[in-house]
């Protein structure tokens, strides 16, 4: 878990992630056209930080390799950090919710 908020805390790579979710399986050459301000190295590196808390995913095609968004570990944080702390709140308005419509 580390690694992925180590991952996510930077707001380039979550750009590159989005930028996955649009189009999925983009070389380095195309994530680079849409980060102009930023350099091939530049790229390549924060693709590897993602790639090392297992969010991307990479397959050669040829002289190409391809990366894809992972998101099960993006699941796994909200599953074991967001879920956890939500239920009670969201439990209290769905309760809320029902008694104000039962008293309607």
């Amino acid at each position: 878990m580390d690694l992925v908020f180590k991952a996510l805390a930077d707001n380039t790579r979550r750009a590159l992630l989005d930028a996955l979710v649009e189009r999925d399986g983009q070389s380095v050459a195309a994530l680079c056209e849409q980060f102009p301000s930023m350099t091939r190295f530049g790229v390549m590196k924060h693709l590897a930080v993602l790639e090392a808390a297992n969010l991307v995913t990479t397959r050669r095609q040829g002289r190409n390799k391809l990366h894809y968004l992972n998101p099960v570990p993006i699941q796994q944080l909200a599953d074991r950090w967001i879920s956890k702390y939500a239920q009670p709140f969201t439990r209290s308005l769905v309760d809320l919710k029902q008694s104000v419509e039962s008293t309607a």
